[in-house]
């Protein structure tokens, strides 16, 4: 073997490496961001505050990796000379941790407004928001499964779980907007008209993840 050749093998194994090191990395922030979703569902629907405020901190570790992994794949773009499975899969990798990134943040307002609402009686919706918060759940949680095996329909898939989250969002909307019987201050309503938005949004998120798996696998979204 020519020492060029050499060379070429040794910087594409090394290519390799970083790739499933940042692979890896990516699967670790999803970790923290389904745990700090799980804990925005617990402050809400079991009134947990120790539970909301381990977000703050989980948030920051989750920032932490977004920016460590946009400058990984960032350096690896402009240092290396990435063939075009590559290329797919260091801008799939830019993208998706924004999204998860997204999500964390919305765990994050979701738990401060679940601290507001500690001090009001469970609104007769909440038990609907329940069940549209485990969805969501779901759907991060096929989402990072989908990439960590890397199943080429994982667009298709997550995108019909969505649907029902959307369903869920038209249906709540439309019981809190037009309420009749309010009793008391609004604010109860008006957050949980801004909760319902946030778990839609990560639904949103959830499914960009999914369909970013997809173009990794084949190069279209699913």
């Amino acid at each position: 073997m020519s020492l060029s050749l050499h060379n070429q093998h040794s910087e594409r194994a090394h290519f390799e490496r970083c790739l499933r090191r940042l692979e890896q990395d990516v699967l670790r922030m999803g970790t923290l961001v389904e745990e700090s979703f799980r804990l925005s569902h617990q402050s809400l629907f079991e009134r947990n505050l120790a539970a909301a405020e381990k977000i703050p901190a989980l948030d920051k570790r989750i920032d932490r990796y977004y920016r460590q992994i946009e400058l990984e794949c960032s350096t690896l773009l402009t240092l290396q000379a990435p063939v075009a499975q590559d290329l797919r899969v260091l801008s799939a990798f830019m993208q998706l941790v924004r999204d998860l990134e997204r999500i964390g943040d919305y765990a994050k307002d979701t738990a401060e407004i679940a601290i507001k609402l500690f001090s009001y009686p469970p609104h007769s919706c909440m038990n609907e928001i329940e069940a549209m918060s485990r969805h969501a759940q779901l759907m991060l949680a096929t989402s990072l499964v989908s990439l960590a095996e890397l199943e080429p329909d994982a667009g298709q898939k997550v995108k019909q779980l969505d649907d029902t989250v959307d369903d869920a969002y038209d249906r709540l909307y439309q019981k809190l907007a037009y309420q009749r019987d309010i009793k008391g201050v609004v604010e109860p309503i008006l957050l949980l008209g801004l909760l319902i938005r946030y778990l839609e949004r990560m639904a949103d998120h959830a499914t960009n993840i999914a369909q970013r798996v997809s173009y990794i696998v084949t190069g279209h979204r699913g």
